[in-house]
């Protein structure tokens, strides 16, 4: 048998035709050319589908490539297969290109068989309005792989994973320095204030913050602040403005210092003093020299004074105070209290005067008592303490 390619009618085209051999011809009597004719008319009278109509119109001429020419081998196209990521692995931390961005979200090339996709809610630790704000094009970041493959190939990356691993870090590193800091009041209840810190949420007890529990008009104010404690396995973040404040301060000031201050609350014990945002102590023993029966009759809640740190204790910030020592004549305190503030510094600057000739006194006394002792000694008879010397030894 033979293949025979020839041409049909114009609308059929090409065909392949199988004809017998000559040798089959002559010994069945046939002749060629009576075959050619009932083939040709055979092919011309099948029907031809829409579809093989518009493949011969519009097919047109296939155009091959010697593999020699091509640009890349197939060992190199093999190669490339081979570096290209079929799958990632949740929690993965991969490096990607941000190449599109789209609403409210970004596409990231990160070497897979589709982009990533980055939306905006993994963006940022802080809330932002747009993509845009964080990464920008063509710019490379390193991304946490947070789903699994969809049924595009598509896995989801976030931004914001990676801040809040690296956040923690930073803030046991801060912790460990004890340091203070910044933080921002986001918003108030009745237990204290939320305030941001490195883009983290922490809590702020009423009891640490200096002046008690913030109102609303605290929210967006930035405070002074140290930390109480830092648990990222439990994730609380505890802070104090108190500790931050009170430790500053207190680095400020010395015993004997004059201070202003406001009476917070009257005991009947003594009275409670703000000084520079602190709680100081005022003793009922330490407001005048002269007997005090009505204590309210001397401070009220409210009231503006001048009082001097006989004690301070830096560790948990406790201070003592006194006015006695700011009298300029025994009773001042109750008779004329406004005397005695307005004659403040001058009565402490005599009265640390008064404090060292005591001091230098007492340092004289001392010495004197020494000297007396060491020419009693001298006095003794040397035979007498030779022979005690002697027995000694022996």
């Amino acid at each position: 048998m033979k293949i025979i390619l020839f041409p049909l009618l114009p609308s059929v085209g090409l065909g392949f035709i199988t004809l017998p051999s000559l040798r089959d011809l002559s010994v069945n009597h046939v002749r060629p050319s009576s075959i050619n004719v009932v083939t040709m008319a055979a092919v011309a009278t099948q029907p031809q589908t829409k579809f093989e109509k518009m493949k011969m119109k519009w097919k047109g001429q296939v155009n091959r490539i010697p593999a020699e020419d091509l640009e890349i081998s197939y060992a190199d196209f093999e190669s490339l297969l081979g570096e290209q990521r079929l799958s990632f692995s949740r929690d993965e931390v991969v490096v990607g290109t941000v190449v599109q961005f789209e609403h409210q979200s970004a596409l990231v090339d990160i070497g897979g068989k589709a982009s990533a996709y980055l939306p905006l809610r993994e963006v940022s630790l802080v809330p932002v309005d747009k993509v845009e704000d964080v990464v920008s094009l063509d710019q490379t970041y390193e991304f946490k792989i947070v789903s699994g493959e969809n049924e595009n190939g598509q896995v989801t990356v976030s931004l914001k994973r990676l801040q809040f691993e690296k956040a923690w870090e930073r803030l046991q590193a801060m912790q460990l320095e004890d340091s203070a800091f910044l933080g921002e009041v986001v918003s108030v209840n009745r237990g204290g204030a939320v305030v941001l810190v490195e883009g983290l949420r922490a809590f702020l007890p009423g009891s640490h913050m200096v002046g008690g529990v913030p109102s609303e008009e605290a929210v967006g104010l930035k405070l002074k602040l140290k930390f109480l404690e830092v648990n990222a396995e439990t994730g609380k973040l505890v802070v104090s403005n108190r500790r931050a404040v009170l430790e500053e301060e207190m680095k400020e000031l010395s015993r004997g210092d004059v201070v202003n201050g406001v009476v917070k609350a009257v005991k009947p014990y003594g009275a409670f003093v703000d000084i520079l945002g602190m709680s100081g102590l005022l003793h009922i023993s330490q407001i005048s020299y002269d007997r005090i029966d009505d204590l309210t009759q001397v401070l009220q809640q409210g009231m503006k004074l001048k009082c001097m740190i006989i004690d301070h204790d830096k560790v948990n910030g406790r201070i003592a105070l006194s006015t006695k020592t700011l009298e300029p004549e025994p009773g001042d305190m109750i008779k004329d209290p406004k005397k005695v503030f307005d004659m403040a510094e001058e009565t402490a600057k005599k009265y640390h005067e008064r404090m060292e000739t005591e001091r230098k006194a007492r340092e004289e006394a001392a010495k004197s008592i020494v000297m007396g002792l060491g020419e009693g000694l001298e006095s003794i008879d040397s035979d007498v303490l030779s022979g005690i010397t002697d027995r000694l030894g022996n």
